[in-house]
């Protein structure tokens, strides 16, 4: 079996506590951490993060940050090591970026995205996940998510 991988996903302001749940439960099948960044829109302890999570929320290895400040002088990442995703990224997809071992993995909320500073700060990490449909105005995060942990997954095996 193959040994996990320090990467992090860190979820910007997430609002849904399913979609939190969710990808809790597949951080720990993949042995990743998850880091969430404040405000958060419901309560960690919240039914629905466990319910999502079943009975593994108990073993996600789980960081939270006050703000993105407190999660840049804490964790101290790289730029190389930052991977952004949203919609709006428009040059690049995910299976495109050079994940490392050490990446962190960057998604913001179901309802707002990432904000502007990050876009400015961040041009060059910007990533997108493929959609062809014009009917879809995006994809649920935690089905984001677990796509692009895979490949980055499959990147550093």
């Amino acid at each position: 079996m193959p040994k996990p991988l320090p990467l992090s996903i860190v979820l910007y302001t997430p609002d849904i506590p399913g979609n939190t749940g969710s990808i809790g439960r597949t951080c720990v099948a993949l042995g990743m951490r998850l880091i969430l960044i404040r405000p958060l829109g419901f309560d960690i302890d919240e039914k629905a993060v466990r319910r999502a999570g079943l009975d593994y929320w108990k073993y996600v290895d789980l960081v939270i940050y006050d703000n993105w400040d407190q999660f840049l002088e804490k964790e101290a990442p790289q730029d190389s090591q930052l991977f952004f995703f949203s919609k709006t990224a428009q040059s690049q997809y995910y299976y495109q970026a050079q994940f490392n071992s050490n990446s962190y993995l960057v998604f913001g909320s179901e309802t707002k995205g990432l904000p502007q500073h990050i876009f400015e700060t961040y041009p060059q990490n910007m990533y997108s996940l493929p959609m062809f449909s014009e009917h879809i105005r995006s994809l649920n995060l935690s089905n984001a998510a677990t796509a692009v942990m895979y490949e980055a997954l499959r990147q550093n095996l």
